[in-house]
């Protein structure tokens, strides 16, 4: 059994896997996210061979004892081999088949430049072997860059702006909310000491020039090594010529040891005393790396008079092109002479595979070039030829046997197809390929599409948008890592589909299904980009009538509106309210210009809604004369009879007339009741629609109303709802954002009225959401909230690593919830006595949410149960000071039960005069909370000076899931319960507070 080979990565993950941890804690000790985790679960499983992860725990086991075993016994028997083998971790480098040969100097100079340069280019001509020359210096300087080498091969990118994304790929940064793949790659390399190899940079030399600048600007312990064929002109360049090999002392050259070394591989090397003729074809060669290596695999069958001959001519052929640089001649002239020795049937089957842009499998072949004078069941053979002339090279790995061409040579093939005039139907073929695929890997077929008769070994991915249990439609994993492989093709196809009119329909269909797979892959830039795409693609005034969108809702009207619908979803996903805005306006345009009234109706006012719901989302709020207009001209187009457009416009007008969710941009004194009316009749028009994302936004606006009008269990009961009505809906980017969002303000209004069980279930689930994979700031927000109110220091440290971490990963940005979240770390640090930590993270929490916030709402009450741990009741009763309507705006949602609580609490311990009334007044705003009300019978029972009542309480607050305020509770019985609340305090990993 051969050894599999694993990155060192996936050998950590291994590791991990054997010590029995959760995704969730592999990715939080690796600071990657759960989604990469997954990742290297899926591609382990592969490799190895193994039907889950326990048996991957296994796995782990057996090596490690026998390596035990051996150190102990040396002198032992050698026990009978274990199975699985033992995983050898590789490197973060591509494996080459043949050896490196020669070229001393050049990668001592290299290796030089590079450690005196942040950024070296070694260009050359193709051919030349700048490639595996980087590759081996990298390797060599792998051990001195602490977070390793990384490289990334820029052949398979089409676009410049995806230059980023292929470098995100390869260090394992993904998209965040709110910020871009690029943001991502600078900030995980932030602070790594990383060699970033980026390997065939020419052809977008626009996306990696100010991608690298940026890079190595935001990165100063990165280093990169790029090869092209011409420099990438960035202020840290320093350019390095790779030369041809060197012909110096003949038979002992480096050109000539190329030459034998790979002629021994395909047969046999040379005779010594032939060597002095092989240097003299090298040197006509100019020493080109790829054209001795092409001649090389012609030696056992034409030997050295054949070449020498072939070669005679072909150069007189070529003699005729006097400004072509030479070096390229010698390449070309050993392609021409190579592809003029095929057979005819081989010849077709070099320039039709020049398509593929990754590895393909003969069965791809088959059908992108399998025409006329090729059968299909002839191009299996035709492959292996081509790969023993070294024209193409084979991988092998468990999917099976894949193909693939030097860069080099698959321009050169893609010149031979233009030549002769396939170009159009090879490429049309691939993209039917394309298309089949990436439709049989979302679990979905066109009327007119056949299915692809290959979609089990197909090379894909499908998005989450299909429908999830259609029988054709791969496990998980197995769809990511098809996709991984597949996407290039995709990019690639539909890049050429794009620009021909002739190509429209198809083209707009493979955007439309690379948005969802893209989407499903939680690359959120590029599915807002393809769905932007296929808008642009469908037309004002194509019919559209035989064409059907990729969603989970079923088959519907593929027109430009739909497809910006779709991607203004994306949009709120990743947090960009502009594009929000702009693309449901856009797709109002659309659908005015489709003739659809009631359509354009509906997005009009999802654009107002959006400026007002997501406002926080906006670098610039649209003006409120702008959001108004919007919402005129809704009302105008709205019809009647579309329940659909008079619901939007319903949600729009508790938006923006009565400022229902509490926007930026909205009235800071607003808590007027007939908020609540706005809001209930978009619940009511939202639900005869049927559409369960549309009622979940209208029942987030009853939820935001009732805050404001002091109702927070009824808040906590819409909020509660959303989570109910979104079960059964489909999973679109709206759905997505949809339901992430509700999530999030269920679990904030569940904490608000000390739910404290329902608020752990539902942060817990955001927290795993994959969306928020790459956002761990974000996903563990309210988690942690929950977690630090119920004093659980031994989740909410570890939390508190992934939420900073991530935090500054992100740009640290400032968000409602990211305050809470921070400040929720520093009570903890507070109530284990660590004052530094906790000044830390208030520093953070100040940064992290709005400064009134803290100042007047979350700040107070987490200062405050940090001040009364430690018995300065004053103190927090100072903290506590204004009364609740003076901090309505801050305190009127999640924080005002524990604000007053809290008040009533500290008035009592400070000896205020009015504890008493103040304990009454709280009583009548938190009836009906478990956690707040034990609290106030907690001060109730200290103001009476009746210690035995407290027992009792503190059974209270266990019951409501808080054992921190439970455990407090015994300290405050005294006595013999002293004892019961200091150890339990222990077990939460809490201080118990100084002896008074």
């Amino acid at each position: 059994m051969s050894t599999p080979l694993i990155s060192p990565r996936e050998a950590d993950v291994l590791a991990l896997l054997g010590d029995h941890l959760s995704n969730a804690e592999i990715a939080a000790q690796l600071f990657i996210s759960v989604r990469t985790v997954e990742s290297h679960v899926s591609s382990l499983l592969r490799k190895l061979e193994l039907p889950d992860r326990r048996a991957l725990a296994r796995s782990t086991a057996a090596p490690a004892a026998a390596r035990s075993a051996s150190a102990d016994s040396a002198h032992q028997p050698s026990p009978a081999p274990v199975q699985p083998a033992p995983v050898q971790p590789a490197p973060a480098l591509p494996a080459p088949l043949t050896a490196f040969v020669g070229r001393a100097r050049e990668r001592a100079e290299l290796a030089e430049a590079l450690r005196a340069h942040r950024q070296v280019t070694a260009v050359g001509p193709g051919g030349v072997g700048k490639t595996r020359l980087a590759l081996a210096v990298a390797g060599e300087l792998a051990a001195g860059f602490a977070d390793g080498v990384r490289f990334v091969d820029l052949v398979p990118v089409t676009d410049p702006q995806r230059v980023g994304a292929a470098v995100a790929a390869a260090v394992g940064a993904g998209e965040q909310p709110g910020r871009g793949v690029d943001d991502a790659v600078v900030a995980a390399l932030a602070d790594r000491e990383a060699l970033l190899v980026l390997d065939n940079c020419e052809h977008v030399r626009d996306g990696v020039a100010p991608f690298v600048e940026r890079l190595l600007t935001a990165c100063p312990r990165v280093r990169v090594l790029a090869t092209s064929r011409a420099r990438l002109m960035v202020p840290f360049e320093r350019v390095l010529a790779v030369p041809p090999l060197s012909r110096v002392g003949g038979g002992d050259s480096d050109a000539v040891a190329l030459f034998t070394a790979r002629a021994a591989a395909v047969g046999r090397a040379p005779d010594r005393e032939r060597l002095g003729e092989v240097a003299a074809l090298c040197e006509r060669l100019d020493g080109m790396a790829l054209a001795i290596e092409l001649a090389a695999a012609r030696w056992p069958t034409l030997g050295l008079d054949g070449l020498t001959a072939g070669l005679d001519d072909q150069l007189r052929i070529l003699a005729g092109g006097p400004r072509a640089d030479g070096r390229h001649r010698s390449v070309r002239a050993v392609l021409d002479w190579s592809h003029d020795l095929l057979e005819p049937r081989d010849r077709a089957l070099l320039r039709r595979v020049s398509a593929f842009v990754v590895p393909f499998t003969a069965q791809a072949a088959a059908e992108v070039a399998g025409f006329a004078p090729l059968d299909p069941a002839e191009v299996a053979d035709g492959l292996g030829r081509l790969a023993e002339q070294s024209l193409l090279a084979v991988t092998h790995d468990a999917a099976g046997t894949r193909y693939q061409a030097l860069e080099t040579i698959r321009q050169y093939g893609a010149e031979r197809l233009d030549g002769a005039g396939e170009s159009a139907e090879v490429r049309s073929r691939h993209l039917a390929w394309c298309l089949a695929g990436a439709t049989a890997l979302t679990g979905r077929h066109h009327p007119d599409q056949p299915d692809h008769p290959d979609h089990r070994d197909h090379p894909g991915h499908p998005g989450h948008l299909g429908h999830p249990g259609h029988p054709d439609r791969p496990a998980g994993p197995v769809r990511r890592a098809r996709f991984d492989t597949l996407a290039e093709d995709l990019r690639a196809a539909l890049a050429w589909a794009a620009d021909r009119p002739e190509q429209r329909v198809p083209a707009r269909r493979l955007a439309l299904a690379l948005a969802a797979l893209a989407f499903d892959a939680n690359l959120l830039g590029e599915s807002q980009q393809r769905f932007e795409q296929a808008a642009a693609l469908a037309g004002p005034t194509e019919d559209t009538s035989d064409v059907t969108t990729i969603t989970a809702t079923g088959d519907a009207t593929c027109d430009a509106a739909a497809a910006l619908r779709e991607a203004a979803g994306v949009a709120g996903c990743r947090r960009r309210g502009e594009d929000m805005f702009r693309l449901h306006r856009a797709a109002a345009e659309a659908a005015l210009q489709a003739g659809d009234t009631t359509g354009a109706a509906r997005d009009l006012a999802a654009a107002a809604t959006v400026a007002y719901r997501f406002s926080s989302t906006f670098a610039r709020i649209p003006g409120t004369p702008e959001v108004n207009s919007l919402l005129a001209q809704a009302r105008e187009l709205a019809g009647p009879a579309d329940p659909a457009a008079r619901a939007a416009v319903a949600l729009a007008e508790a938006a923006v007339v009565a400022d229902a969710y509490g926007a930026v941009q909205g009235d800071a004194d607003n808590t007027a009741h007939e908020t609540v009316g706005y809001a209930e009749r978009a619940v009511e028009l939202a639900r005869l629609t049927g559409d369960p994302v549309a009622e979940s936004a209208a029942l987030d606006a009853l939820s935001g109303a009732r805050s404001w009008a002091g109702e927070p269990f009824g808040a906590a009961a819409a909020a509660s709802r959303r989570i109910d009505v979104l079960a059964g809906a489909p999973r679109t980017p709206a759905g997505t954002h949809e339901l992430v969002d509700a999530l999030a303000m269920a679990a904030g209004n569940a904490l608000g009225v000390g739910q404290l069980a329902q608020a752990r279930r539902w942060s817990g689930q955001l927290a795993e959401h994959p969306l928020l994979a790459e956002a761990g700031h974000h996903a563990t927000s309210w988690l942690l909230v929950t977690e630090a109110f119920a004093g659980r220091a031994d989740a909410v440290l570890p939390g508190g690593a992934t939420f900073l971490d991530a935090w500054e990963r992100g740009g640290r940005p400032r968000s409602f919830v990211l305050g809470p979240a921070a400040a929720a770390v520093a009570m903890v640090h507070g109530l284990r006595g660590d004052h530094d930590a906790r000044a830390a993270w208030l520093a953070v929490a100040d940064r992290a949410g709005p400064v009134l916030d803290h100042r007047h709402g979350h700040g107070a009450v987490f200062d405050a149960v940090v001040l009364l741990h430690h018995g300065d009741a004053q103190a927090a009763l100072d903290r506590l000071a204004p009364e609740p309507d003076q901090v309505w705006k801050w305190v009127c949602w999640v924080w005002l039960h524990w604000y007053v609580a809290l008040r009533a609490e500290a008035s009592v311990l400070a000896g205020h005069p009015d504890a008493r009334g103040r304990i009454a007044a709280a009583r009548a705003v938190v009836d009906g909370n478990p956690v707040a009300s034990a609290q106030l019978d907690r001060a109730q029972a200290l103001l009476d000076g009746d210690p035995a009542a407290l027992p009792a309480v503190a059974a209270a607050f266990d019951a409501a899931g808080c054992p921190y305020q439970a455990a407090r509770t015994l300290l405050l019985a005294g006595d013999e319960h002293r004892p019961a609340g200091r150890s339990a305090l222990a077990v939460l990993g809490l201080a118990p507070p100084p002896a008074r």
